[in-house]
């Protein structure tokens, strides 16, 4: 008789949101829609922080866009 007889099994891990672009929120690319469907917020409200982010930010909004639509799969 063991002693690891007692420990519940071990669960496998499970698969999460991922972050994908949409097709069905989308504008240009679907960046800011996939982004507020992970966050769970209106793709609008993304969408004015991005465009906070490009004129206060002198243009870094752009860059992180460019980069989702780089790197984000879509859906």
């Amino acid at each position: 008789m063991s002693n690891y007889d007692n420990y519940p099994a071990p669960t496998p891990p499970t698969s999460g949101r991922r972050l994908t672009r949409r097709s069905h929120n989308k504008m240009v690319a679907g960046v800011c829609g996939g982004v507020a469907d992970h966050l769970g917020i209106d793709a609008t409200i993304v969408r004015l922080i991005l465009v906070a982010a490009v004129i206060f930010g002198f243009g870094t909004g752009i860059v992180l866009y460019a980069v989702g639509w780089w790197l984000m799969p879509e859906a």
